[in-house]
């Protein structure tokens, strides 16, 4: 697994950080999603993450958990093929 980098987030609800490190990222129909873990073990918990915006005329980046179940299926499949030296387990 190649590391891209290590993020912090605030979550919105709590305003606590968590940091997550960067497996991959790729853009679907103008949406950008990107692949985390929280660690680098090879059995690490990972989440799929949505790049939206708060509010129509703002600048503010929002990472929003995909858990629409069909949009799930799909994108993990798109990173299963990019990372095929990666086994993606949903629960």
């Amino acid at each position: 697994m190649a590391e891209q980098g290590k993020v912090e987030f605030t979550l919105t609800d709590t305003g606590e950080k968590a940091e997550f490190y960067i497996i991959e990222q790729t853009r679907i129909n103008n949406i950008n999603y990107i692949l985390v873990a929280d660690s680098m073990d090879d059995e690490a918990e990972a989440l799929i993450l949505k790049e939206t915006y708060e509010g129509a005329e703002s600048s503010d980046l929002i990472y929003n958990i995909v858990d629409d179940d069909k949009e799930l299926d799909a994108i993990s499949g798109v990173f299963a093929q990019i990372l095929d030296d990666v086994d993606i387990e949903m629960e």
